[in-house]
């Protein structure tokens, strides 16, 4: 198979710049017709990701802190637990704020559209956690089964109503695979409970949360081993359980997979870790994209992971391992752009 030149480059999700708008002005013009679509950079109180969720959890009449004092490891939020006489039947979340974060920032990627900023074609990418990724961030483990199950109604409901919002010829949805990812590679770990957590039942759950995607949206999955102080939680070994992953999400989803992402650590630039690569078994109509950048060795380790990674699978596009947001001040921010730009030429057309 031959290799051609790489001209499509993903970002993640989140960018530290300070405004939407920055984002649009800043990339689009540096990427160009490099990207095949674009986030808003979650700025604001998305900024720290799920965590954008804790104030609507802590909010909800049906859950309290729990009377333990547990906390959150990482964070130091105190752990949620249903509220006393509250039961299954009773919980409910109503809008989580990702839809009306969705509408203004669509607004303002009309705007860089019109005034040229952004290349014609490109889509509006919209990055949510998964359900999981919230409840198992910020629920006790006793209860975490429960309030799961309602929060996920409610984001089936909240990501049904983008797909009515926003045109869907603009539209691309992306799952942020945290929690899961990590509870899947089977490395020890301390920070999410492990109810209702095999491989079968987390990918029963994300075949429910794809079907309210139409299937004229975009739909991308980004495989995370978390970005908590710009530092995965665990390093993966290799990419043999991303690659299985992979293989189960695209069994799983019932409908056109338009893209994965996948990270890579910044010290691995050998055949063991891209080796499992080959095993891939993603439908022609998947891109993968692989986290190849870094900001640390910039243009030269990123040629040097590339060089390895075409030794097992051939089309790829290049990205960061996580978001470029959490941790990093917009000077490194624009250095990975500029990686970003120096690896990739821009399509010709």
């Amino acid at each position: 198979m031959p290799v051609t030149a790489v001209d499509h480059v993903h970002l993640v999700g989140s960018i530290g710049l300070n405004s939407v708008d920055d984002v649009f002005r800043t990339v689009g013009p540096m990427l160009g017709r490099r990207l095949r679509r674009i986030p808003d950079g979650e700025p604001g109180p998305r900024r720290l990701w799920a965590s954008f969720q804790y104030p609507v959890l802590r909010a909800s009449p049906y859950l309290r802190p729990d009377p333990s004092g547990a906390v959150r490891a990482t964070s130091g939020f105190p752990l949620l637990c249903l509220a006393e006489g509250v039961t299954a039947q009773d919980i409910e979340f109503g809008e989580l704020g990702y839809l009306r974060e969705a509408k203004g920032s669509y607004q303002d990627f009309c705007a860089a559209r019109a005034r040229g900023d952004l290349p014609a074609g490109v889509r509006f990418q919209v990055c949510l956690p998964t359900p999981m990724g919230v409840s198992y961030a910020f629920c006790t483990a006793r209860d975490v089964v429960t309030i799961d199950a309602a929060y996920e109604r409610a984001m089936i409901h909240e990501v049904a109503a983008i797909c009515r919002e926003i045109p869907h010829r603009d539209l691309c949805i992306q799952w942020d695979f945290c929690h899961e990812m990590i509870i899947l590679d089977g490395q020890p770990q301390t920070w999410f409970p492990l109810m209702k957590a095999s491989a079968s039942e987390i990918m029963e759950r994300m075949t429910r949360i794809c079907t309210p995607v139409s299937d004229d949206v975009e739909l991308g999955v980004h495989l995370c081993y978390g970005d908590f102080g710009a530092k995965h939680f665990i390093e993966p070994i290799d990419a043999r359980q991303l690659v299985e992953v992979s293989n189960g999400l695209a069994r799983a989803i019932k409908r056109r997979l338009n893209y994965i992402h996948l990270p890579v650590p910044l010290s691995r630039t050998d055949d063991a870790y891209f080796a499992p690569l080959a095993d891939l078994k993603l439908g022609a109509e998947t891109e993968l994209y692989l986290g190849l950048i870094h900001a640390t060795d910039g243009v030269e380790g990123t040629r040097k992971r590339i060089e390895t990674a075409r030794r097992y699978v051939k089309d790829f596009g290049y990205a960061t391992e996580c978001g470029i947001s959490r941790a990093r001040k917009p000077e490194l921010v624009r250095s990975l752009l500029n990686a970003y730009r120096d690896v990739c030429c821009e399509p010709s057309q």
